[in-house]
């Protein structure tokens, strides 16, 4: 289930042109997910302490960003978190200007447009102890998914969605 979305794809007949699709459009990789939120600092915390080490931090501004994202004239502070593995990129931003106008914090999951970010860690149990420090709270329940992985969703700063699932070798 997961795994998916780190596996490398080998076409079959059957995909060949969903293949040829991707090697036409030149895709790269998929460089970050962004997540705009209230508190630069306490998120940065938080994702330092789900294991993301912070890449750089700056501000990001002027009628040539608004040109990228359709705002006009913005200022907005940024972070840049990046996966163990350096791979993986999360950008938090907090908007100074224009103001942020509206929120999805506590959309449900069946939301349209919802968003959600799905973490791998060695021990789902400890991840969670290290977590609720910085006001994380499980949204329903750690499931056990087959014998394949630990599972939950949790609320983290802001009451950001975030997923956690801890890999299993031959279950529990």
């Amino acid at each position: 289930m997961i795994q998916v979305a780190t596996a490398v794809a080998r076409p079959t007949a059957h995909h060949q042109g969903a293949t040829d699709i991707m090697t036409k459009s030149k895709l790269l990789r998929m460089d970050n997910v962004g997540i705009v939120v209230e508190s630069l600092d306490d998120a940065v915390a938080f994702f330092a302490e789900l294991g993301l080490t912070l890449e750089g931090r700056g501000t990001v501004e002027g009628e040539w960003a608004g040109r990228v994202t359709g705002l006009g004239d913005q200022r907005v502070e940024v972070a840049m978190m990046v996966t163990p593995d350096g791979h993986s990129r999360l950008e938090l931003s907090r908007f100074l200007r224009p103001t942020v106008v509206a929120d999805h914090r506590n959309a449900p999951v069946n939301a349209l447009g919802y968003l959600r970010a799905m973490f791998a860690v060695s021990d789902i149990d400890e991840t969670l102890t290290r977590l609720r420090k910085h006001g994380a709270q499980v949204v329903d329940e750690v499931v056990q998914y087959e014998n394949a992985y630990r599972l939950c969703y949790i609320r983290g700063p802001e009451g950001l969605l975030i997923g956690l699932a801890e890999p299993l070798s031959g279950g529990r």
